[in-house]
């Protein structure tokens, strides 16, 4: 008996090495066949294998979260601006801006307020994002605001193209297809939001010229105006609710992104006011009549942070544009724009998205700070368990390319980049056209992307490219606007290729680091590890270990702080094809 089970036994040992045998086999001649398959693709074309972020901020690994309930400040992180929120009773759903990245307005959905997860865009379709070409990156929508109308049971999703005007869209399934735009050409200026009054009435609450000449650069107003649900479109009088700011004599700038509530028979007009920069703050104002007449709270602004020390430990900056909703349990919270920027001087994540609680005043307004009260780096919302994949934090995401279609978190700038890439062509890879478009114009390159969520991050990817000719060049851009970029790139060489870093400002291509390799074949494999103030670039061969490409490369260069303009940054896979062996010069300066 003993000898059948060691029989047994050496049975199940042969078979175990038989078929690892098959499948290391089969691995292998799925590898080769990977690479042959690449190989065979032809010229022109850039295969990406994978793509990897992971964010490493050192806060996240020094201050971890109690518990369950408990999350991160910013509950979006990277470049998530200008937040809106509506609930339905049940659900949770936050958009934010996009300017000119395709798709437009991510949508986010959340059963707790902690727990969010993008169900897409808003804007998936062309027809939905008309006259992008051209406008530059801090162009396109701008604010968009997202309202839930129990009247009809839909929901709409207001904005502003500025390169077209003011326009609506709407559905009844938010996880759905949303409508194309309808446009609302008696609504100027920017901004605009819906309300929908407990009668049944609505009305658009926007940014806006004042009456007569402005005195002052700056000097915008608060206008409403109501709404036919029916026919969709506005009529009656457009009237004037602020003009200037709370205080007018002090000239107050930028009065924008206004939402109206209705509070226990009150109706409460909050704004954001003094630009979106560090003199950003949030004010409320209150009526008996939601056409007014609005007087504001004594104790304005109910959150900013500007008169704080720039120099305080993990300084959040620039806090304004918020959102109210309130819970299926009563309580009130708010999302709003706030900045993170390095030891109070830049930052290229751009304005992100917090979470506070509210609280009210003795007198019945709301307010998310009062005085020197900081925004908290971490939040607590009792009774609810995180989930495994927070948005919070720091977290690491690879993808492999293995689906037939590009996951929420990739963009491209003005339209769709459909026709210059396959996921299709080559399984398990992302191939990418070398086209003559570049990053620098205002038009659609060859470039797909994500947001930067970290100051310390580790980007690496993995490319099979061989260049037709000096003109072809493919690897990662990492992209403000048309005029600040890197671009770490493989290019032909006299004897083979080339791995560089080229500094692109204003037009102009600076290279910084360049390296020769003889081989043509082997895939290289790229990193961008971030230090917040400075970038390293390395690169490998084939398997090799990773050699430096470029080291303490400044980071400040691709932050608002130098560049301007209202996006973070992103970073992505990149191919180009330029007219010349340069750079192409920059297009509509």
């Amino acid at each position: 008996m003993k000898r059948g089970i060691v029989k047994r036994v050496q049975f199940n040992i042969y078979l175990a090495l038989f078929v690892s045998g098959v499948l290391l086999f089969a691995l292998i001649s799925c590898n080769t066949a990977k690479e042959e398959k690449i190989q065979l693709a032809g010229k022109s074309t850039a295969h990406f294998d994978y793509f990897s972020y992971k964010g490493e901020d050192n806060f996240y690994f020094k201050n971890n979260l109690p518990g369950d309930g408990h999350f991160f400040n910013p509950i979006l992180p990277g470049w998530y601006s200008d937040p809106s929120i509506c609930t339905n009773g049940a659900d949770y759903f936050l958009v934010t801006s996009t300017f000119v990245y395709f798709p437009g307005v991510p949508i986010f959905h959340s059963k707790d307020l902690v727990n969010w997860k993008q169900v897409g865009h808003v804007l998936d379709r062309e027809s939905q994002l008309v006259n992008m070409q051209g406008q530059h990156t801090s162009g396109g929508i701008f604010a968009p605001a997202i309202s839930y109308n129990p009247h009809n049971k839909t929901y709409y999703m207001i904005t502003t193209n500025v390169g077209a005007g003011n326009f609506f869209v709407k559905t009844k399934d938010p996880f759905g297809s949303w409508s194309d735009p309808v446009w609302l050409p008696d609504v100027g200026g920017i901004d605009p939001s819906f309300f929908f009054d407990d009668d049944g009435k609505a009305y658009i609450v926007n940014n806006d010229d004042p009456e007569g000449k402005p005195r002052y650069s700056g000097h915008r107003a608060i206008r409403i105006q109501q709404f036919d649900v029916e026919n969709e479109k506005t009529f009656g009088p457009r009237k004037v609710l602020v003009d200037g700011g709370i205080h007018p004599e002090e000239n107050p700038i930028w009065i924008e992104g206004p939402h109206i509530y209705k509070i226990d028979g009150k109706y409460y007009l909050m704004s954001a006011e003094g630009g979106t920069g560090p003199d950003h703050s949030e004010v409320i104002l209150r009526s008996d009549n939601v056409m007014g007449k609005y007087k504001a709270w004594d104790k304005n602004p109910i959150l900013t942070q500007r008169q704080l020390d720039p120099q305080r430990p993990n300084p959040i900056t620039c806090a304004g544009h918020a959102d109210l909703v309130q819970t299926k349990e009563g309580d009130w919270w708010s999302v709003f724009l706030a900045c993170r920027p390095i030891d109070g001087k830049f930052e290229n994540l751009g304005r992100e998205t917090f979470l506070m609680p509210v609280r009210w005043s003795d007198d019945g307004f709301p307010y998310m700070t009062q005085g020197d009260e900081l925004i908290p780096m971490k939040g607590q919302r009792a009774g609810v368990t995180t989930t495994e994949t927070p948005t919070f934090g720091n977290f690491e995401k690879t993808d492999e390319f293995e689906a037939t279609k590009l996951g929420n978190e990739w963009m491209s700038l003005r339209s769709s980049v459909n026709d210059l890439y396959s996921l299709t062509d080559n399984p398990g890879f992302l191939s990418l056209k070398c086209i003559p478009v570049s990053a620098t114009q205002r038009a659609t390159p060859a470039f797909i992307c994500r947001r930067m969520q970290h100051h310390k991050f580790e980007t690496t990817a993995k490319m099979y490219f061989n260049p037709a000719d000096e003109t072809e060049k493919a690897g990662l851009l990492l992209y403000k606007d048309e005029r600040h970029q890197y671009f770490m790139a493989v290019q032909k060489s006299e004897k083979g290729r080339k791995i560089l870093l080229e500094k692109i400002e204003n037009g102009g291509t600076n290279v910084l680091s360049v390296v020769s390799i003889d081989d043509v074949e082997s895939p290289v494999s790229m990193k961008v590890e971030s230090e917040g103030t400075h970038y390293n670039f390395y690169y490998a061969l084939g398997d090799n270990s990773w050699k430096m490409l470029s080291e303490k490369v400044d980071a400040r260069f691709l932050s608002t702080a130098n560049a301007g303009g209202f996006t973070g940054t992103t970073i992505g896979m990149y191919a180009l094809k330029s007219e010349t062996n340069s750079e192409l010069e920059l297009n509509n300066h």
